[in-house]
């Protein structure tokens, strides 16, 4: 039977917005303006915009899914396979999040390899970060939705950065638009969407949403803030950089924030890296507290016990991981992986849910 949230642990609607763009903004905005521009040229600023609107199409499926549920993805599962089979089509979400974690905290502390200090532990940076996420945690949700509302706030000053590249930037890079096959730009469009992922946090804060129905604007608005700042910085990144150039940049925006002079900083990429500590805080720490979630609903795991074990299980894997390559590759195959859970089986599931309701009010 499906638990009541108390109302003492719920959030306002309008932190949904700050939820929903926290998750999709993370560490793939430093580098994902090359995967697509080798795709789709500088064509894929189209790419990103289609992307990004599809990423509203599932927000609304999975507001019906949960309204119709009236509970979270554990609720809609249980409602159409049963409460056994259910809990274990739940799993395929528990290791999704495991992977986000994964992916994540290895790709930032590639970044702090490469930049800044390349001796830096992966094990006791995964240790020291997973320790102040699981703290976070044992908070409670709100604590969770604190974090993630100053992991918007505190780094949105970073935006402004980006203008430093007027001068020096050629928006006729961009032309002629079109120059590309339509598959193309698909496939481009196909690749960002693993960016745009971390929408899907709202199967599992439904039930801890005060008049969840109110908050169907603001998860909206977090998407489509997410969609303009990503097209945003790649018509900045087309603009500034040849097809050349970029196709060698890994990082393509701390190498935009190279350019950036200040009388009191000489390199500000390192600011910028040190910030956005800030940024995959909130996303490491909600994906701990969703996976840990359901192995609670699974297992009847005592949630705090469930926390550590997955934290555990998260710093052994980031610590397997040693070159770039295999990050990329572990990236690719759980980025396409998970296209799919959220492309098609979402869909499926709710079509399965209003079928079964019509059949139960017959």
């Amino acid at each position: 039977m499906e638990q009541i949230v108390p109302e003492k642990v719920k959030i306002s609607p309008f932190l949904v917005f700050f939820i929903v763009h926290t998750m999709q903004f993370g560490v793939g905005v430093l580098g994902f303006q090359r995967i697509i521009a080798v795709t789709a040229g500088y064509d894929a600023w189209i790419a990103v915009v289609l992307a990004g609107l599809s990423t509203h199409i599932i927000v609304w499926i999975i507001y019906k899914i949960t309204d119709t549920a009236n509970g979270d993805i554990l609720t809609a599962h249980t409602f159409v396979f049963g409460k056994n089979l259910g809990k274990l089509m739940s799993l395929p979400f528990m290791i999704y999040y495991i992977m986000i974690a994964v992916i994540t905290l290895r790709s930032y502390i590639e970044v702090i390899q490469v930049w800044m200090f390349p001796d830096l532990s992966t094990f006791w940076f995964s240790v020291a970060f997973c320790g102040l996420a699981i703290y976070i945690i044992f908070g409670g949700f709100r604590t969770l939705t604190g974090i993630a509302f100053f992991g918007v706030i505190l780094p949105s000053y970073l935006i402004f950065s980006f203008l430093f590249t007027l001068p020096y930037a050629d928006i006729r890079n961009l032309l002629p638009i079109f120059d590309h096959s339509i598959k193309d730009i698909m496939t481009a469009s196909y690749q960002m969407s693993f960016t745009y992922l971390g929408y899907e946090v709202l199967l599992f804060i439904y039930p801890f949403i005060k008049e969840p129905q109110k908050s169907k604007k603001w998860a909206h608005l977090g998407t489509l803030t997410t969609t303009v700042l990503y097209a945003f910085i790649t018509i900045i990144t087309f603009a500034y950089f040849s097809e050349g150039q970029l196709q060698k940049n890994a990082w393509a925006t701390l190498t935009l924030w190279k350019i950036v002079e200040l009388p009191f900083v000489e390199r500000f990429e390192f600011i910028g890296i040190a910030n956005w500590c800030l940024i995959i805080l909130p996303n490491i720490s909600i994906a701990l507290w969703c996976s840990s979630r359901i192995v609670k609903k699974v297992t009847n795991m005592k949630q705090k016990y469930g926390v550590f074990l997955l934290a555990l299980i998260v710093i052994i894997i980031t610590s397997l991981f040693k070159t770039r390559q295999q990050i990329n590759l572990l990236a690719t195959y759980v980025g396409g992986i998970f296209f799919f859970l959220f492309y098609a089986y979402i869909p499926l599931l709710l079509l399965l849910m209003l079928i079964i309701k019509k059949v139960k009010k017959k």
